[in-house]
């Protein structure tokens, strides 16, 4: 399957399963049935929506991109020398907060994957010279991009249009077909070298107050509302380019109770979704591993929020963040500042996020 991610998607909203793995195991459908389900939302069948050029199962026709065709770094093209100098001015007493997490192997991991760290050797090599210098190295095996805090590169997300067998029915941003993307040693497009360096203005949105949130809760409109008032804030503060986080709580679990944390979470739906892709965001990040509700209120859907972002507007995703010291000090905006790792045909990046106050 092209969901290096979602090695299987939900149809019914199992909310009781305590393990991740389990949930989307257990409530797989094949490549096949995703594009049936996905021709469904739309009303049609698989074939027409592949007759249609402009319907494909996640909405309207999203290619060319608005950086035109052929374009592969999608809203890090929002990244300029004016969005620097103007997200310079955010940075009032120098603090710098890192919001990405430890990468050790007792974090929740999706489904299979896995963190192992080892120093060989141990030392490595040595001893050099009179002064007996030794070093040590380490080998890591792990899927680089995709556990921890992660950053979801545009090449992560797709959609099947048509046939799941047809390369050219699986498209992803700007149009893409998979026969373009995708590679058994990394992609051909749209891979993490393609990406620009992020330096922005960051908004957190925090939601945790309101409410005990629970597996499948949708962050709403409203919600959102409450929070920036809350926070002496509005959505007219956000503007093209800009950053969006959201604080749930749910990020409390990490290692505490991975089984809870891995069996879905709460989220924002497409309605949110849709604020964020007309304010012209740059990226949407959480303290949670989708960002998006899991599983979706509607049990005909799976990550469309995913979809909406990556695939149709370009938007990235940053995953399994943490803001605990950012609240505690009522740092709710502030520069949002992150390489990804330019890995050619990489789908994402682990790394260290950090915001500047």
């Amino acid at each position: 399957m092209i969901f290096s991610k979602f090695e299987s998607l939900p149809k019914t909203a199992d909310v009781e399963s305590p393990d991740r793995r389990n949930f989307m195991r257990t409530a797989a459908v094949g490549a096949g049935a995703v594009a049936a389900a996905g021709a469904a939302m739309t009303g049609g069948s698989v074939q027409e929506a592949k007759a249609d050029s402009h319907m494909t199962p996640i909405g309207e026709k999203w290619w060319p991109s608005r950086w035109g065709e052929g374009d592969q770094a999608g809203a890090s093209n929002w990244m300029t020398p004016e969005k620097t100098l103007d997200a310079v001015k955010w940075i009032k007493n120098g603090k710098v907060t890192r919001i990405g997490r430890d990468y050790e192997p007792s974090i929740p991991f999706f489904g299979p994957r896995g963190f192992a760290l080892r120093i060989p050797g141990a030392p490595t090599g040595g001893p050099f010279g009179e002064n007996m210098l030794v070093y040590n190295d380490e080998y890591l095996a792990t899927e680089i991009g995709q556990v921890g805090t992660q950053f979801d590169g545009l090449g992560h997300i797709g959609a099947i249009v048509g046939s799941a067998t047809d390369k050219a029915d699986h498209r992803y941003y700007n149009g893409f077909t998979g026969a373009e993307v995708e590679g058994a040693y990394g992609l051909q497009k749209i891979g993490m070298e393609h990406v620009k360096p992020f330096f922005t203005r960051g908004h957190l949105i925090d939601v945790k107050p309101q409410k005990a949130w629970d597996v499948g809760d949708e962050i709403t409109p409203a919600h959102v509302d409450t929070a920036l008032a809350a926070q002496g804030m509005s959505l007219d503060d956000i503007k093209e380019g800009d950053a969006v986080f959201f604080n749930t709580g749910w990020g409390d679990l990490w290692i505490k109770n991975n089984d809870r944390f891995n069996s879905g979470v709460p989220g924002i739906g497409m309605d949110v979704a849709k604020i964020l892709v007309d304010k012209g965001i740059c990226l949407a990040g959480a303290d949670t591993w989708p960002v998006e509700v899991v599983p979706n209120p509607d049990p005909k859907k799976a990550f469309v929020v995913h979809n909406e972002l990556i695939t149709r507007n370009g938007i990235y995703i940053h995953e399994n963040l943490i803001f605990d010291e950012l609240i505690a000090d009522g740092a709710y905006q502030f520069v949002y500042v992150f390489a990804p790792l330019p890995i050619k045909g990489g789908t994402g990046s682990i790394g260290n996020p950090i915001a500047i106050t």
